[in-house]
């Protein structure tokens, strides 16, 4: 877990969008759509930079990789992918609560 917690935090934004789209599993194209509804289209993810990223993922055990009864190809979040999304949620409210905490010092 050591070595997955230095290689992806701080998360990259895809890496982190492609992840928070896994609230259910989806394919591919699936998870272009979801991260563009989520980031009302400012993200746009190019498939050499998804699957690239999602292979990455396979490799660390962060997601699963099946296919469906159509056979395509379908990515889910595994319990160490949940973790280590949930150490980017804590860094993100860090730097949240200090935004709030100081951003009137520049204004």
């Amino acid at each position: 877990m050591d070595k997955r917690i230095k290689r992806y935090l701080p998360m990259t934004e895809s890496a982190y969008y492609i992840l928070l789209a896994l609230t259910e599993p989806r394919h591919g194209y699936g998870i272009i759509k979801q991260v563009e509804e989520m980031t009302a289209g400012r993200l746009k993810l190019g498939s050499g930079t998804i699957y690239g990223t999602l292979s990455k993922m396979q490799d660390d055990d962060m997601i699963t990789v099946y296919s469906d009864e159509k056979r395509k190809t379908i990515y889910e979040i595994t319990d160490i992918g949940k973790q280590i999304l949930q150490l980017e949620f804590d860094r993100l409210d860090e730097l949240h609560r200090n935004k709030e905490r100081y951003k009137g010092e520049f204004l």
